[in-house]
């Protein structure tokens, strides 16, 4: 027969519950009681059923929640999330929803109850959608959110917060100190609070130095390789052309570079282009993209960490504190300064 969670008390002189305790890595067991419990599961070669009554039930993992067409960033995410999840002993379930469903909240609580997380990694556009949020505090159900913002929007929940609009200003101004001053800028999904963010940091850039957003040069789109292309021959086959093109992601830049080819442009002599969040698409393109670095396994990591945490908090406990990241500007061979007329 196989090895009960009593057998495993038994056989390191400790109660049950203690095993529970140390299976579900609560930190009130000491160290050398640690070592006895999983000594003993190891010889017996027990493997606990996490979703059984007295363990960790419905905590036993967690949810990552997300809506977003670049496969480079779900994959990223879904990286860090599980190399946290490891680390803390939780199962990660994986749901791809539609932000724009008529039953989304419906089908969250469905995921939760089916699948028993103890809690969930949201993403944009879903972590930045204020009746989403209520309904899960409502209900009671633990959720870290990433979202855009130079800081948290609350204090209600923890959150990762990714500084975008200063990240954009300075890939702006690094364009503008080359000599650019017609810049265009391609914008991803309007939903996603990235995009907007972006835009503000590119246009306050442009206010700081005198220099007149032209809203013929801003574009909006999606964040796609394709909408990258058909934006780009858009704005290629005018009789005045941008100098210089701000992509709101890597895999818009990398359709831009694309189209440029496709109208026998040199990258960069005769276009500037810059993307954002270092993505393969920047480092595997040729020539290499100039972006803004955005780790986006390690926030993962870090939302993956503050969900356990808040998982685990006790009653009384100071819950824990947002965290911020700020994406740092990397040249590379995709920018100069622009071709005397």
């Amino acid at each position: 027969m196989k090895p009960t969670i009593k057998d495993v008390a038994k056989s390191a002189g400790v109660s049950f519950k203690t095993v529970s305790r140390v299976i579900n890595r609560e930190s009130s067991v000491g160290e050398e009681i640690q070592g006895k419990v999983w000594k003993a599961i190891k010889e017996l070669n027990y493997q606990p059923n996490l979703s059984a009554r007295g363990l960790r039930g419905s905590s036993s993992s967690i949810g990552f929640i997300y809506d977003n067409p670049n496969s480079n960033y779900v994959i990223e995410m879904q990286r860090g999330i599980l190399k946290e999840c490891h680390n803390q002993g939780y199962e990660l379930v994986i749901h791809p929803c539609d932000a724009k469903a008529p039953g989304l909240i419906s089908e969250i609580f469905n995921m939760v109850d089916r699948s028993r997380v103890g809690g969930l990694v949201l993403t944009p556009p879903i972590s930045e959608i204020p009746e989403v949020l209520d309904a899960l505090r409502e209900r009671n159900i633990r959720f870290v959110r990433i979202l855009s913002g130079s800081q948290a929007p609350d204090n209600r929940s923890p959150c990762v917060f990714v500084d975008d609009r200063t990240a954009a200003y300075r890939i702006t101004q690094y364009l503008i100190d080359l000599g650019h001053r017609d810049i265009a800028f391609l914008s991803g999904d309007e939903e996603h609070k990235s995009s907007s963010e972006r835009l503000a940091g590119f246009k306050s850039a442009l206010k700081d130095n005198q220099i007149k957003a032209n809203n013929r040069l801003i574009l909006k789109g999606e964040f796609s390789f394709e909408s990258g292309v058909k934006r780009t021959r858009q704005l290629l086959a005018r009789s005045s052309r941008p100098t210089a093109i701000f992509a709101c992601n890597d895999e818009i830049a990398a359709g831009t570079l694309f189209a440029a080819r496709l109208h026998g442009l040199d990258v960069p002599r005769d276009l500037s282009i810059v993307g954002f969040e270092d993505s393969p698409f920047s480092r595997q393109a040729w020539p290499n993209l100039t972006t803004a670095q955005q780790p986006n396994t390690e926030i993962a990591c870090t939302a993956t960490r503050l969900l356990t945490e808040q998982i685990r908090r006790k009653k009384g406990e100071k819950a824990s504190e947002s965290e911020g990241y700020y994406p740092q500007l990397i040249v590379r061979d995709s920018t100069c300064p622009p071709a005397a007329p």
